[in-house]
């Protein structure tokens, strides 16, 4: 019987793989068709998309009665996607973001962390908590929109174009009637997924003992994490490094901001001692290890990629032991 619900959270990754990713490649196109500039959609429509898994588990997870899978997800996912998703493409085949200035998104990440981690000393989770870190996603968009304005204008006084290949999964000639499909189908299949991924995940919890944080923190962070892994891969192959770190940043704050912020409307969130001891720091410290490769300009090489992925690793064992 647990082989089964191994076999099934297998499916369910499978499921949430595929359709956050043609979520994703519909978002893009949608935003290309309407006009939004290449240079923000990895942090906005590409991020809100791959980060689409994680809200609807967390949701799931509320409504089940297993809050402590919620925010283990959110926290893992956030974790999971500087040290697994930017470490295994740059130990593939590295990531030079040398030309990438993302000082203002890195910046706007990491007052999110420590908003969100004041906030959980205030814990538990509730709807105040909701409405606050709601209002700060409403201020990163609207910054995000401001930025799009100021792009598109100096483009227009340069006379330069975006291109639509700057963003991983862009078709210039995709009819509507395929972006429609896509959005369809990417909306369809996450809520599937997330539907089989949490119930097995919650029998494989009790069957070993271990709480459904900790399973929220490492299976279900690394299962949600599988669309941004899928689009920075891709986005490095294609030397798109831009979107790679885009998608990382602009997925970490819709996770702290986004997520929490609706979830904690529907039902409160408990905030665990292990997580204000231990995991809320763990998710700060990744982040404040991009610093160097922001500001620095350091490219992520097949070395750093070996010590983020170790450093992932490191960190599942710690959790699940």
């Amino acid at each position: 019987m647990l082989l089964t619900e191994f076999l099934m959270a297998g499916l369910g990754l499978v499921i949430l793989l595929l359709a956050g990713d043609t979520l994703v490649r519909g978002a893009v196109n949608l935003s290309l068709r309407l006009g939004i500039p290449a240079l923000i959609v990895s942090l906005t429509i590409v991020a809100f998309g791959t980060s689409a898994p994680e809200l609807l588990i967390s949701v799931k997870a509320i409504l089940g009665g297993v809050p402590g899978l919620a925010l283990g997800n959110v926290v893992g996912s956030n974790t999971a996607n500087i040290l697994m998703v930017l470490g295994i493409p740059a130990l593939l085949m590295g990531l030079d973001t040398s030309d990438c200035d993302s000082r203002r998104n890195f910046l706007i990440m990491i007052c999110a962390t420590l908003a969100f981690i004041a906030l959980a000393f205030l814990g538990p989770f509730t709807w105040w908590h909701g409405l606050i870190l709601l209002a700060g996603l409403v201020a990163m968009l609207g910054e995000a929109g401001w930025a799009a304005r100021n792009h598109r204008r100096d483009m227009a006084a340069l006379e330069v174009a975006d291109s639509p290949e700057d963003v991983e999964g862009a078709d210039p000639d995709m009819p509507w009637w395929q972006i429609i499909l896509f959005l369809v189908l990417g909306l369809v299949g996450l809520p599937l997924g997330a539907d089989i991924l949490v119930d097995a995940s919650v029998v494989i919890a009790q069957h070993y003992g271990v709480s459904d944080a900790a399973i929220g923190l490492t299976l279900v962070a690394v299962g949600t994490s599988l669309p941004e892994l899928a689009t920075t891969v891709m986005a490095a192959l294609r030397r798109h490094a831009a979107v790679a770190l885009g998608n990382v940043i602009g997925s970490n704050i819709f996770n702290l901001l986004g997520i929490i912020g609706v979830v904690s409307l529907i039902g409160p969130i408990p905030v665990a001692a292990e997580f204000l001891r231990f995991d809320l720091w763990i998710m700060l410290a990744t982040s404040l290890l991009l610093i160097p490769f922001v500001y620095r300009k350091w490219i992520f090489g097949r070395a750093v990629g070996v010590v983020f992925s170790a450093l992932y690793i490191i960190y599942a064992v710690v959790v699940l032991s």
